[in-house]
């Protein structure tokens, strides 16, 4: 293991007491030249094996350059930290080392704690930068949640983009405040309790800008992907491709204090090597964690529901801490009475909800038809930590073809009903920004691309996207055949897609989140919080659409104290009746601690505060109700 890579970057520009040097990987190049933007200077770089480099006093921060490849190809730096004229522009000068960090007493929070909440740095607030973030850290406080999500902000094209058409893995979106808005919206969450989780992307690089495969073979043709060839992380030269993807994780931890990253799409890395290159960052930030006394997590995206991901490395997994589960949004969707075609066919609704409840993965060994064959394996042994669930999130909402919210597809009701089921889980949930008033605009798929064969390649992509899958109806309840679909560079789709903050003070949004804020309190201090699923029992009614879950945690008093348990009975009722459940038997009474269909929720009526063992209650329409055995 290289113990230089964890201490500091190596690649792109770096500042030692001796000045700046530059490096980087052209393994095929007879000469580079370092062409400073500033003023008519070019510095020849020294051959060092496949890489380049020099030390200069003539380079400061601010500085703009390019890197020139055989005195004939002039190109921006594939480990720049910054573009400030975008893609195709010079790369800056930044000395990450020169921001003070005031975070020294912010050690991460256990994972198992996270409450997260997904954004999008550019449509969540008006400003779309990290200050406008910033500007809004209070207000997520308020909410209830301590773990932010952005969606990535490697360099992209222009300034509209969800972020995974990236294409400068180490630069900061301009547009957005570069580094320097980074660092700065860090440490402002940190002095809030709030952790920071950073969407990365490691399975390609977007189309226009992608400048590394000029510099060395970055990608191989051993493997195509949904994008193209994919990164060359086993074939020849690959030792430096990894190298590349190992300093960027370590750089966003160490230089940018992130807590988390969230690797996308993990199924679409091709590595066949003894040592996978996900395994091989796990290693590296294991030692960055032991140096630093810091835990950093590694949160996948994956679809194959293949626990060698999560298992840790002593029992030769990747060590991967966390997974998206985007097998109980499917699940919880379709008994909320969504659409079953594109891939939510697999899914058969409540008998699909209670078995991710139990196993997290729906499919875990068994035959999925639209794959027509066997996926996953059994989640036995994997703690409830490990699996992040949600009613929404960027893809199920972009990925449709309005790009319609629940609040456009599903009554009131039933959004306080979805919430529930998402916060009662015992995983860890999370929100996606404006889910907590019911925010009705859509977020749509948007780009700001230059090349116009280009523009036009995305658009029939995702027209022939939407043949086999497409919505329904509207929320106007016209059919999806008569109504366009949003034009992704069309500036307007991106406006459209922008949070619309004054509905918080409108009602119902207003009490939504209210409802929100006593679900994230009850998430914290109930039961509810520890994402044990060893404790987890359910029960379906498929007839009457109900389902309970059952959640238990058991913990000593005192030292040396019998153990005590906290039962919490979640009780949820998906059909359009109100529906009557026994409650279990008990020691004591049940006591109520949270009931959406309340009159203060909107709700038509309240259910008692407290219920005996054995008794029938009510469940409205649509509604969950949580009783705790415990004395509140």
């Amino acid at each position: 293991m290289n113990q230089v890579l964890i201490s500091r970057r190596k690649l792109g520009v770096t500042f030692t007491n001796e000045g700046a040097t530059a490096r980087v990987w052209a393994p095929f190049a007879q000469s580079v030249v370092l062409r400073h933007c500033n003023r008519q200077l070019d510095i020849p770089l020294q051959n060092d094996g496949s890489y380049w480099q020099i030390t200069t006093a003539q380079l400061q921060s601010g500085d703009t350059y390019k890197f020139v490849l055989n005195n004939t190809v002039e190109r921006p730096d594939p480990a720049s930290l910054l573009q400030p004229e975008g893609v195709h522009g010079p790369s800056q000068v930044v000395d990450t080392n020169t921001f003070v960090w005031t975070d020294t007493d912010w050690h991460n929070l256990p994972l198992e704690d996270y409450l997260l909440y997904e954004l999008h740095a550019g449509t969540f607030t008006p400003e779309g930068t990290f200050a406008g973030i910033e500007n809004r850290l209070d207000y997520l406080v308020e909410l209830g949640i301590n773990a932010i999500e952005i969606m990535p902000v490697a360099q992209f094209p222009g300034t509209r983009n969800w972020g995974y058409d990236g294409v400068f893995p180490f630069a900061v979106q301009n547009s957005y405040g570069g580094p320097e808005g980074l660092h700065k919206l860090v440490d402002a969450c940190h002095h809030r309790g709030l952790a920071v989780v950073l969407d990365v992307v490691y399975n390609h690089l977007g189309p226009e800008g992608n400048y590394l495969g000029e510099y060395g073979p970055y990608f191989t043709t051993k493997y195509q992907t949904p994008w193209g060839n994919a990164l060359n992380f086993d074939d020849d030269y690959s030792d430096s491709v990894r190298r590349y993807f190992i300093e960027n994780v370590l750089m966003w931890f160490r230089d940018f204090h992130i807590d988390a990253l969230r690797l996308d799409a993990v199924h679409a890395i091709r590595d066949a090597s003894e040592t996978h290159i996900l395994r091989e960052i796990k290693q590296y930030v294991d030692v960055l964690t032991a140096q630093t006394g810091r835990p950093y997590y590694l949160i996948i995206e994956s679809d194959q529901n293949e626990t060698q991901f999560i298992q840790p490395l002593s029992s030769n997994g990747y060590g991967m801490d966390a997974q998206w589960n985007d097998e109980f949004h499917h699940a919880l969707r379709v008994t909320a009475g969504g659409e079953r075609n594109g891939y939510y066919a697999d899914y058969y609704g409540i008998q699909h909800l209670a078995k991710s409840y139990r196993d997290a993965y729906v499919y875990d060994g068994t035959y999925m038809p639209r794959r027509a064959r066997i996926v996953g394996k059994s989640t036995a042994g994997h703690a409830g930590r490990q699996f992040v669930v949600f009613s929404q999130n960027h893809d199920q909402i972009g990925n449709r073809m309005l790009g319609e919210r629940p609040g456009q597809l599903v009554s009131f009701a039933m959004q306080k009903l979805m919430a529930g089921a998402v916060m009662s889980s015992p995983y860890l949930p999370m929100l996606f920004m404006g889910e907590e008033w019911g925010e009705l605009n859509p977020f749509l798929y948007f780009v700001n691309h230059s090349d116009p064969t280009l523009v036009e390649a995305v658009r029939r992509g995702r027209k022939a996207e939407f043949a086999a899958f497409q919505t329904t109806a509207n929320s106007s309840g016209r059919s999806a055949g008569a109504v366009d679909l949003s034009d992704p560079q069309d500036e307007r789709t991106f406006e459209r897609s922008r949070l619309q903050w004054p509905m918080i003070t409108q009602e119902p949004h207003r009490t939504l989140f209210r409802y929100y804020q006593t679900l994230l309190a009850l998430r914290k201090k109930s039961s509810l919080r520890h994402p044990d699923r060893e404790s987890v029992a359910v029960l379906v009614d498929e007839g009457k659409q109900t389902l309970t879950l059952f959640r238990q945690h058991k913990q000593k008093t005192l030292p040396g104290s019998l153990t005590s348990a906290e039962t919490v009975v979640c009780l949820m009722n998906f059909s359009s009746e109100p529906q009557s459940l026994m409650l279990p038997a008990s020691d004591g009474d049940w006591h109520k601690l949270l009931d959406s269909a309340d009159p203060q929720w909107n709700g038509p009526v309240e259910a008692p505060q407290l219920m005996s063992g054995n008794e029938a209650v009510t469940i409205q329409a649509e509604s969950i109700l949580i009783y705790t055995s415990a004395h509140v």
